[in-house]
């Protein structure tokens, strides 16, 4: 079980498969793949400050059918409880994002270099 940050499901929807590192596509292509609803979240508002063009639903519907992408349903109160523990970071979303993994201390994708530098588990390269 895997999850990915937020640029790493918009590069997959848009097919910028090049944009991920050679660690990135074997744990995609060898893992259950999911995201944190927070992923959900800032999609929506990459959309609504217009840096993406298509709506979070039709990502994670057309990932989920290419990749078998889910959300996953982990209670929100404990995620928060986990945010609260990880002050290496000003974003919400990152907050969450890496919060949502460390619950059992999964992988996260993704190329942000403060969360791979705070995030044990954190991979790109």
């Amino acid at each position: 079980m895997i999850y990915l940050d937020t640029h790493v499901v918009v590069w997959l929807y848009a097919g910028l498969i090049d944009r991920l590192s050679n660690t990135a596509k074997q744990l995609i292509n060898d893992n259950d793949v999911f995201i944190s609803p927070a992923v959900r979240l800032e999609l929506q508002y990459l959309l609504e400050v217009q840096r993406i063009t298509a709506a979070p639903d039709t990502m994670v519907t057309d990932l989920a059918n290419r990749i078998g992408l889910q959300v996953c349903a982990k209670p929100f109160n404990r995620i928060v409880s986990e945010a609260l523990a990880q002050p290496w970071t000003r974003d919400p979303f990152d907050r969450l994002i890496a919060a949502h993994a460390s619950l059992n201390g999964d992988i996260l994708v993704t190329k942000d270099g403060n969360i791979l530098r705070n995030y044990p588990h954190a991979r790109w390269a």
